[in-house]
């Protein structure tokens, strides 16, 4: 496995892999790698000749008042981890690199970024689409690999594809769960013992959501309010930022909820922002 920093020898690296008929795939994270992370470099790897994964914590995705300064972080680790997976490229840019001074060019996804996770974290998916539009057009995949659990950011990353018509797939992998079912997150470094308790609330809420739409119950907004009252009732100390039903490929809202439709949630638990999601069909 090679590690390299800099974009311009990452760029070239791949640049000669596509002219040798190489088959590239890619993963971009912030590091920390979880059971989350390795299942995207496994099943990534069967799907190309030459793997590549990005290990980059964005500045342009955190807000003032987050936790970009404490992100997790342990390069030797992820690197150790990245070789046993069978990476072949781990790129490690830094951030003047990536934004070098004068930088002043965004990428935003306008219909999609301003409402669940965006109406909570304004700017945040307008530094996603930037970070992933320069790693695409500098590694060049066949195919970038995005887990679901970030559900938003995976759609908003395919509509800025198709809008920008940028040759490469973006195939959604399944949620990793822990065994009591909550979402694998490098986040979940900063539950309290207590808080991570708790947590897997987060998902049970989601199953009762969808066995009440299995059992009939499709007005969303109904839907809705039985969610939120499962979180005051089972996690009364946290604070919840969103409990939504929308389109799954749209993220639009209606009155009714169908097999196309997807519930969302975003709460915190201390000073832990969780979120999750399920299909309801």
């Amino acid at each position: 496995m090679e590690i390299v920093s800099s974009s311009d020898i990452a760029e070239k690296l791949c640049r000669q892999a596509r002219q040798s008929k190489q088959i590239i795939s890619l993963v971009p994270t912030m590091g920390f790698f979880h059971a989350g992370h390795m299942s995207l470099i496994r099943w990534a790897k069967e799907q190309s000749t030459m793997l590549v994964v990005s290990l980059f914590v964005n500045p342009a995705q955190f807000g003032p008042d987050e936790d970009f300064d404490r992100y997790p972080q342990d390069l030797e680790r992820d690197a150790r981890l990245a070789e046993e997976a069978g990476v072949d490229l781990l790129f490690t840019p830094e951030a003047r690199d990536i934004y070098p001074a004068g930088f002043s060019t965004w990428v935003e996804v306008e219909s999609f970024s301003h409402f669940l996770c965006g109406s909570k974290r304004p700017g945040h998916f307008r530094g996603v689409s930037t970070i992933v539009c320069k790693l695409l057009n500098l590694i060049r995949p066949h195919m970038a690999v995005f887990g679901q659990k970030d559900w938003q950011q995976w759609i908003i990353i395919r509509k800025m594809v198709r809008d920008l018509n940028m040759e490469v797939d973006v195939p959604g992998r399944p949620t990793v769960r822990e065994a009591d079912g909550l979402a694998m997150s490098s986040r979940n470094a900063y539950l309290s013992g207590e808080d991570r308790n708790s947590a897997p609330h987060v998902y049970q809420g989601l199953l009762h959501v969808r066995e009440l739409f299995h059992s009939g119950q499709t007005k969303i907004e109904v839907l809705e309010n039985l969610l939120l009252k499962y979180y005051r009732d089972n996690l009364p100390q946290a604070e919840v930022d969103y409990v939504r039903i929308v389109d799954a490929q749209t993220l639009g809202t209606s009155r009714q909820a169908g097999p196309g439709s997807l519930a969302a949630v975003a709460l915190k638990l201390g000073e832990t922002r969780l979120i999750d999601n399920i299909l309801l069909e």
